[in-house]
């Protein structure tokens, strides 16, 4: 039947050039979109939108049959994206019955505050998780995207709940305990990572949480093998270490605290020598590098085969929340910039880690572009200087 539409289009015919402009949009709202969806859009056959396709990536406004655009490559971030509930002791903390507290909501995910964090130093940044259709899902969506992290890529699941974290801080702001639901993340299977391959490839940098299951992250490190795309990967727990496969081939840096490294090692670490056999363990199984964190306490780094100890900064801490998270963003902030220097690196780590510990937001607001320009690898201070080895807390 002859509608109007067809008459529109009839009496205003539109031109090759046009509808492969409407095909370029198309794919910049949602790289993932396929042939058929983009023919049905525009009421075009498949072998004229793949000749569309061909134009673009010769005209290089599409790199390869992937769809991906040529913009400043992002941090691809990949891992927890959850409701974080944060209960504060209003006095010191007894066991065994009820304390009065304050309590509050906040976005949280070790992937997604990573996300967060570089997003706001002004890095492209990407994130791929799994949401729950639910009011928490959506709310985290929005904000992510108001924040500019692409969520595009993420995995939405129908009747299914968005992850929590439950922290129980006391009233000096020391987390006491904390409770995860993290099963969703059980949904990044390599079947999924392997249909997102195309934006994973793009990426400037991988970063990934060890939320995922075990063979997804082998699969990452086998694509870090193969892709030649710098893998950070960021430890979330002890338990969770099981989650590292025994060969390590491929990853450019491994962050995780000393209790993490000796869950790795199998053994305590009480000794700076210690830590050092460790590091070196972990190296040898296919690791580049490896960063430390002993909490206030600083970061080792293993460096030319050594050891580096960075003391951390003395603040007054509000809230330790977070504050892990925006180490590692600023590394990999650092990496990004194109210094393999990780004291550098790590310098810039322990000055947004500070920020977060004397904010009680989980991403400081103060955190901004600029606010890593004054550390550069020649104005090394005196309160670097490595400390004796610190007493484990």
């Amino acid at each position: 039947m002859f509608t109007m539409m067809d008459k529109c289009f009839s009496e205003y015919p539109v031109t090759d050039s046009s509808k492969k402009d409407q095909l370029y949009q198309l794919i910049r709202a949602n790289p993932f979109i396929s042939q058929q969806d983009l023919a049905v859009e525009l009421r075009l056959s498949r072998s004229a939108v793949a000749g569309h396709i061909a134009g673009l990536i010769r005209e290089r406004r599409l790199l390869g049959r992937a769809y991906v655009l040529p913009d400043k490559r992002p941090v691809m971030c990949i891992g927890a994206a959850n409701l974080d509930r944060k209960l504060r002791t209003i006095a010191p903390m007894q066991l065994g019955t009820s304390n009065p507290a304050t309590a509050e909501e906040v976005y949280g995910g070790v992937a997604r505050n990573i996300a967060e964090n570089l997003s706001r130093l002004n890095l492209p940044t990407a994130l791929l998780t799994a949401l729950g259709d639910d009011v928490a899902g959506r709310s985290l969506q929005d904000h992510a995207e108001r924040a500019g992290i692409d969520t595009r890529g993420s995995l939405k699941l129908p009747e299914t709940p968005t992850g929590t974290y439950t922290a129980i801080l006391d009233d000096a702001g020391e987390l006491v305990v904390a409770l995860a639901d993290m099963a969703l993340y059980e949904r990044l299977t390599p079947e999924f990572l392997t249909s997102r391959q195309p934006q994973r490839s793009a990426a400037a940098m991988t970063v990934v949480d060890l939320n995922l299951p075990a063979d997804s992250i082998a699969l990452l490190l086998d694509n870090a093998r193969t892709d030649n795309v710098p893998l950070v990967i960021v430890a979330v727990s002890q338990p969770k270490m099981a989650r590292l496969p025994a060969d390590l081939k491929g990853l450019r840096l491994l962050i995780l605290n000393r209790g993490e490294l000796e869950t790795r090692a199998g053994r305590a670490l009480p000794t700076e020598a210690d830590v050092r056999a460790a590091c070196r363990e972990v190296q040898a199984q296919g690791a580049q590098d490896v960063i430390v964190t002993c909490g206030s306490q600083g970061v080792f780094h293993t460096r030319d085969g050594e050891l580096v100890w960075l003391a951390a900064h003395q603040v007054d801490v509000v809230d330790v929340t977070g504050a892990g998270d925006a180490f590692s963003a600023a590394v990999c902030w650092s990496l990004y910039q194109g210094s393999q220097d990780l004291t550098l690196a790590c310098r810039r780590g322990l000055k947004v880690a500070a920020m977060t510990l004397e904010s009680q937001e989980t991403v400081s607001p103060m955190l901004a572009a600029d606010v890593l320009d004054e550390i550069h690898d020649f104005d090394l201070s005196a309160e670097y200087n490595p400390p004796l080895f610190p007493n484990k807390a």
